[in-house]
């Protein structure tokens, strides 16, 4: 049953992301393992569907003119280097489940509290170099080690420190996402955990997700009111997850 019921949830999970310039890696993180997936195959499979949906959402946003190398560059600098190590690093089990507990802990406080602020906060310049270099490094380091791209706090942390607008860093989150899954993929894959047969059939479902999700979301839909469906999920994996630890 999980081979036919995931490829439709992943196709509704690509369509909503997307359209928001994410790759959906918390949500399809989330999926697997309310579903039992082995926790070695979890990154890399939602690793390769980021790029794909990613991909997609970053093309549609950019060509829109909404794409800024100046505003994603900088965090990319430290994040491909941690998402290789974190990607290459063989964890046991219980050290994963952690990890990706406490990372969607955070996804479900950005999705329902962050969302919810009106905050702005404005930096030095060395203080947007500090901030840049940190967060760089950690979301890199969650990429490559439980699958979840990290566009997710990115996209609302660019609008809180006046980076740049919502389309702005929807297109840098694309961007963000795609070039550390690539790194992560490559680094999970040389620890044998790619499947193919496992993953084509979910990759199909959300390059038609992806498609469609960033097209009508680059031009119409709102980021807010979209990520805060997917929210239930997160915390239904976490539920998951812990009862699974006891």
């Amino acid at each position: 049953m999980t081979e036919y019921l995931l490829p439709i949830l992943f196709f509704f999970v690509a369509l909503i992301y997307s359209s928001v310039g994410l790759g959906g890696g918390s949500s399809y993180t989330a999926l697997m393992a309310i579903f039992g997936i082995s926790y070695q195959m979890i990154p890399t499979t939602s690793l390769s569907l980021n790029l794909i949906v990613t991909f997609i959402g970053m093309v549609n946003f950019w060509r829109k003119g909404y794409g800024r190398l100046n505003l994603v560059g900088p965090f990319l600098i430290t994040s491909i280097p941690m998402a290789y190590l974190a990607g290459s690093l063989e964890m046991p089990e219980f050290i994963f489940q952690i990890i990706l507990i406490s990372t969607l802990l955070l996804v479900a406080v950005r999705i329902y509290i962050i969302n919810r602020l009106t905050l702005s906060f404005k930096l030095s310049e060395t203080q947007k170099w500090i901030m840049v270099i940190f967060l760089g490094a950690i979301l890199g380091f969650i990429a490559g080690a439980v699958g979840i791209g990290g566009g997710i706090y990115l996209v609302p942390l660019i609008i809180m420190f006046g980076l740049g607008t919502e389309k702005e860093a929807a297109a840098a989150g694309a961007m963000f996402i795609w070039v550390n899954s690539l790194v992560g993929v490559i680094a999970q894959a040389q620890l044998g955990t790619f499947d193919p047969q496992f993953i084509i059939p979910l990759a199909i479902a959300v390059f038609i997700g992806g498609f469609g999700g960033s097209y009508f979301g680059a031009v119409k839909f709102e980021a807010r009111t979209i990520q805060r469906v997917m929210g239930g999920i997160v915390i239904i994996a976490i539920l998951f997850l812990l009862k699974g630890m006891i």
